[in-house]
């Protein structure tokens, strides 16, 4: 963002999440109290101010800083706004909405100059030109030009026509003389802004989401690039960057800058933007990834991942753990930098990647995947980067699980769903940095005869194997001739994790019933722990420590998470919990763990008591302390129910006058607060509608205003409460010509001396007559009445 080079802000659905890019560390959020999707937004060039668009058809004003909503007004667009930015100056914003009309305002004086009406379809782009003195704004929709409009008239100028799909990004040079557009067409065009003619179309093979202009200044012969002209970088779909330079011969240079495959639609890039305050550039991924480019090299200085689907398996790396490798519901793999949140994705499996394992020193780990391969991968202690050095491909089904050996770097056992488990020696010596991954050798291979193994670990001393399988067991094999040494029995659904203790000869086993058993490996008997364990969704995590006559002085300490199980040694240790949607990461202290279970049932308990108590408290008819009761527990749906409750009676509006003037001064405010959600929802306005009766007639102006966002809250109720007045006049107005026709009705079956009359009322004029006459007009006609 601007000036703010360690700062980045990234839409996520409703809210706005400041990240701090050094750190890697979201410092705010910023979130819609409607809690509508957020459709555009847009950064003042001095970095003061945010605006974002909903779809509740609502513009917001933030400091983003403060985390403070300053202004609220509507959109006046009839559809959501699609795209928006800023002048230069920071005074004009133009927002495009996908009715095909563009609004200008000033953020300023706080009023709407400008409505462009001409262009068709979505406006999903709109730019100011950088001259602020030519006051003009370039626009594309989806009928594939650039229309330039002269603000001066309000008129558009030009229509630039060159394109055979939505240009989907603009650039000016820096003289404000030559215009760069990109498309989904696969070609870049060069402008004559004077001219409005294009120079030059530059082919670019492929579909183009986003183009930046290069800073002249820059030297970019480290990369090949000679010679004068304008130098600019693509993203498109291919995942790949693009530099190309165009000069006075009309040469292309294109200097491909990631190595990855072109049929992989994930890592399309669907943004680019610059950073000139840091000299880097941003691009956003088709999964959302954020990725940092420094120039004038173009290489990833960091990586952001902005959505993580169902993790299937994590693992620390590195020495002194620095980092963690995860394989979520994808063939990429991800490596975390725990100090910054950097993120490494790793490409070269072709389907999802189901299970991982790291060797002892931390500094390799091998992956395996549902395309029926497994690869080994190496770290650079130095510089963290992670490149694979290995591949083994013997398979004939998904490989579903691999262990690493514990004493030395030799080999790796893997287990597939074609119910082989195999041993692969490593190579020796490994590949270096930037050669292709050699393949690994089989050394053995073994069939398991009946389910497949679900999850395998080898015994620090490399001799002995256990496997986890969907029979419900759990097995033990001498790694040295694969033979099998006896079999864990005891669950009632299948064995999803195994895994060894690294300081005692026992092995730990977690079951899809839901629970964690420990066995003696010499006599294959099952013995007590003490287990601490929480469940949500169906999906358990298990922390436990054994009782101190377990084994010496040591205390070993397990974490087992859904499709991972690892033993920690040590006494301070980072847990990891993922989900669909966030990484968790914090500290804990075994030294301090306790059973939490009864803690929830009591907060459970208390959650169900205090239903009750608003029950027995409505049916008693105590009103007040039924509304105290939902807003001490901030449950907006529940104090809708109680002011429902209180309309429905006999006397609902003196009783809910009774009831609202009660409360203290700041339960007052939370109903306030409640009264902006509620109006959203044609459901609840009625109920919304109603308490802000009761507040705006019997408390003064000042009063109000004490209250904390009193500004903020009523100017969001002000566009819906108009949105509902119009709903509730057309009602009215049908509601009439029902009244006339049944009226009519009954008319016609009258004798002859009344047809004159229903004759009259067969016209316009004779509806209006009827209206006036036998009912008393709604308050939208008085004045028609008196005339």
């Amino acid at each position: 963002g601007g000036k703010l080079k360690e700062i980045s802000i990234c839409t996520c659905g409703p809210k706005v999440n400041i990240l701090q890019i050094n750190t890697g560390k979201i410092l705010h959020s910023i979130e819609q109290d409607d809690q509508e999707d957020i459709t555009s937004f847009s950064l003042s060039p001095d970095d003061e101010m945010l605006v974002t668009a909903s779809r509740a058809l609502l513009l917001k004003q933030w400091d983003w800083k403060q985390e403070k909503c300053t202004r609220l007004w509507r959109a006046i667009h009839n559809v959501p706004v699609a795209s928006m930015t800023f002048d230069c100056t920071s005074t004009l914003l133009a927002t495009g909405g996908c009715d095909g009309s563009i609004k200008l305002w000033d953020v300023v004086k706080q009023y709407c100059t400008h409505n462009l009406r001409r262009s068709s379809g979505v406006v999903h782009l709109v730019e100011f030109h950088p001259d602020i003195s030519r006051l003009q704004l370039f626009s594309s929709s989806v009928d594939c030009g650039i229309r330039i409009w002269d603000l001066r008239t309000s008129k558009c100028i030009c229509v630039l026509e060159s394109h055979y799909s939505a240009a989907t990004a603009l650039a000016f040079s820096p003289d404000g003389q030559t215009l760069i557009s990109s498309g989904r067409d696969k070609i870049c065009s060069v402008w004559d802004l004077e001219k409005k003619a294009v120079k030059r179309t530059v082919p670019v093979y492929e579909a183009v989401e986003g183009v930046v202009l290069l800073p002249g200044t820059s030297d970019f012969s480290q990369m090949g690039v000679k010679g004068e002209g304008l130098h600019f970088v693509t993203a498109g779909s291919k995942g790949k960057h693009s530099q190309r330079a165009v000069c006075s011969l009309g040469c292309c240079l294109m200097l491909q800058l990631s190595k990855q495959e072109d049929d992989l639609d994930p890592r399309s890039l669907m943004h680019l933007l610059p950073m000139p305050q840091s000299n880097r550039l941003a691009t956003v991924t088709a999964e959302h990834n954020l990725l940092i480019y420094q120039m004038p090299a173009l290489t990833v200085q960091q990586q952001f991942v902005g959505y993580n689907d169902d993790i299937l398996d994590v693992k620390f790396l590195g020495k002194d753990d620095t980092h963690i490798v995860v394989a979520t519901n994808s063939s990429q793999l991800k490596v975390f930098e725990l100090a910054t949140n950097s993120c490494q994705i790793l490409y070269g499996h072709t389907d999802t990647v189901l299970s991982i394992d790291v060797f002892r020193k931390g500094s390799m780990f091998a992956s395996c995947a549902k395309d029926n391969s497994l690869r080994l991968w190496k770290m650079d202690l130095k510089s963290g980067h992670v490149h694979c050095v290995a591949q083994g491909s013997r398979h004939s089904n998904a490989v579903g699980s691999v262990a690493c050996s514990r004493l030395k770097k030799a080999f790796l056992v893997s287990g597939s769903q074609d119910c082989t488990i195999k041993v692969w020696d490593l190579p020796n010596p490994l590949p270096d940095v930037g050669c292709e991954p050699v393949l690994m050798t089989l050394y053995l291979s073994d069939t398991t005869k009946k389910k497949i193994s679900i999850s395998m670990t080898i015994f620090p001393n490399d001799k002995l194997l256990a496997s986890g399988s969907q029979d419900r067991s759990a097995k033990l094999w001498s790694l040295a001739d694969m033979s099998l040494l006896g079999v864990f029995r005891g669950h009632s659904r299948g064995v999803w994790c195994v895994q060894f203790s690294p300081v005692d000869q026992v092995l730990a086993k977690a079951s899809a019933d839901g629970s964690i058993k420990i066995w003696i490996i010499q006599d294959f008997s099952c013995l007590k722990v003490t287990i601490v364990s929480c469940s949500q969704n169906g999906i358990n995590s298990f922390l436990w420590c054994t009782n101190n006559n377990f084994h010496s002085s040591k205390k070993t300490f397990l974490f087992i998470g859904y499709g991972c199980c690892v033993f920690f040694p040590r006494c301070l240790y980072m847990l990891y919990s993922f989900s669909a949607l966030v990484c968790l990461y914090f500290s804990l202290s075994f030294s301090s763990c306790k059973d939490v279970t009864e803690v929830e049932l009591a907060e459970e308990q208390a959650k169900q008591e205090d239903q009750q108590e608003l029950s027995d408290l409505l049916h008693e008819k105590k009103y007040v302390k039924a509304l105290g009761v939902a807003i001490s527990l901030n449950q907006p749906h529940t104090a809708l129910r109680v002011i429902r409750e209180i309309r429905q009676q006999e006397d609902g509006i003196q009783e809910l006058e009774k009831t609202l003037l009660k409360l203290r001064q700041d339960q007052k405010e939370s109903l306030l607060r409640y009264c902006v959600v509620w109006n959203t929802n044609s459901r609840s306005c009625l109920d919304a509608q109603a308490v802000l009766q009761v507040l705006l007639t019997h408390l003064s102006p000042e009063e109000i205003l004490q209250y904390q966002a009193t500004r903020t809250h009523l100017e969001a109720l002000i566009p819906y409460t108009e949105r509902h007045m119009q709903r509730i006049g057309r009602l009215l107005q049908a509601s009439m010509f029902l009244d006339y026709m049944w009226q009519k009705m009954r008319i016609t079956d009258q004798p002859a001396a009344d047809v004159s009359e229903a004759n009259v009322l067969n016209t316009d004029q004779g509806l209006e007559r009827y209206s006036v006459r036998q009912r008393k007009p709604p308050f939208w006609l008085k004045d028609y009445v008196s005339k």
